[in-house]
């Protein structure tokens, strides 16, 4: 997976000191990372070239004038005033929902996504529709269970009951070469 240091390599490499870290944001692209919209939801955007700054500046911001504001006039400058540029995001998402904003930057056809919080994610429709969930039996009962990512269209992944704690340990044991007085022992013991 070293091909995805690349840029951070190159940066540091030929650049003379690492990337600052930035969490979800890019370090090297602005604005480009996760935004709050006024209903608490969090959407995720990425803007890639000059084109899609001046959209984003009119269509989303609705602030035309920013695309020439001399601190924004190049991603390096929106780079270098990123607490700047961050605060007029954040106060012109304030007022807009999550859908909103999303509807807007589709609209501008700047790359973008909604960001779920686990229970959004866990309850989320494409995966119902997917068949991405099987019930699966364990000591707790049935659980709901994530399918795995990649198959085959005629092989069905096998997905048996969760065991107990401890269930299998003997006959691990055994298949190791323990012998059973042993695991008796250790079991008296509270090794295992």
């Amino acid at each position: 997976w070293a091909e995805w240091m690349g840029s951070p390599a190159y940066y540091t490499g030929y650049g003379g000191a690492p990337l600052p870290r930035t969490g979800a944001r890019h370090a090297a692209i602005a604005p480009y990372g996760p935004y709050a919209a006024g209903d608490g939801h969090m959407v995720y955007l990425g803007l890639q070239n000059e084109r899609e700054w001046a959209r984003f500046c009119a269509e989303v911001l609705e602030q035309p004038a920013l695309t020439v504001d001399p601190r924004f006039s190049s991603n390096a400058l929106r780079v270098e005033h990123h607490d700047e540029l961050e605060t007029i995001i954040i106060q012109a998402f304030a007022g807009k929902t999550a859908q909103q904003v999303v509807n807007r930057l589709e609209a501008a056809q700047i790359a973008n996504a909604r960001m779920n919080t686990v229970d959004e994610f866990l309850d989320h429709p494409q995966l119902a529709e997917r068949g991405k969930w099987k019930m699966v039996d364990s000591p707790a009962g049935p659980l709901r269970a994530l399918v795995p990512p990649f198959g085959f269209d005629d092989v069905e992944p096998r997905m048996g009951r969760i065991p107990a704690v401890g269930e299998h340990t003997e006959n691990i044991l055994s298949e190791l070469g323990i012998e059973r007085d042993t695991i008796a022992s250790w079991r008296r013991e509270g090794i295992v």
